[in-house]
């Protein structure tokens, strides 16, 4: 098996139990700090999954490693090689994807009720659970990728998580 790529934008923000479970599993990963330009891979084509993780930049940011990421999204979503973004990952796979990333009405920093949206997939995700407690630390939001379902919402951010067939 080809290894999962892990996309880290902020040194003290790693894998953490992804990498545990990962690792449980035997299934190869690595790290690549988005930060070291000459690191990034040319091609995303030798993986067999792409994790983006959080920061606290934005997609809009002028940064030198945000284009060459976003194309390397643009053709693992084409390989249909499975996509994983948290936070500021998600919102670089929906900018990939044609979304559009903006400022949100508020921040959003803190402890605060998601609801789990009334669709199939969530229901796949989430079960029946209907809502929870989440951390929440953003200031921005998006629009939805072409095709996307939305997971979860709160009263301040519709748009959370969302999935798109197996990404």
């Amino acid at each position: 098996m080809n290894p999962i790529i892990i996309f880290q934008n902020v040194a003290h923000e790693g894998p953490g139990y992804l990498g545990d479970f990962l690792t449980e599993l035997s299934i190869p990963w690595l790290i690549v700090n988005t930060d070291d330009i000459k690191a990034l891979p040319t091609s995303i084509l030798s993986y067999s999954g792409v994790v983006l993780m959080g920061g606290p930049m934005s997609v809009n940011d002028d940064l030198p490693w945000i284009a060459p990421v976003l194309n390397l999204i643009r053709e693992a979503y084409g390989a249909d090689i499975p996509l994983l973004g948290h936070c500021l990952g998600g919102q670089l796979i929906s900018s990939a994807l044609g979304a559009q990333v903006m400022q949100n009405t508020i921040k959003e920093i803190g402890w605060g009720e998601v609801s789990v949206s009334q669709n199939e997939v969530a229901k796949h995700w989430f079960g029946d659970i209907e809502s929870f407690i989440s951390f929440h630390w953003h200031g921005e939001t998006f629009s939805l990728p072409q095709g996307a379902t939305i997971l979860l919402a709160c009263p301040y951010c519709q748009n959370q998580p969302y999935s798109i067939d197996k990404h």
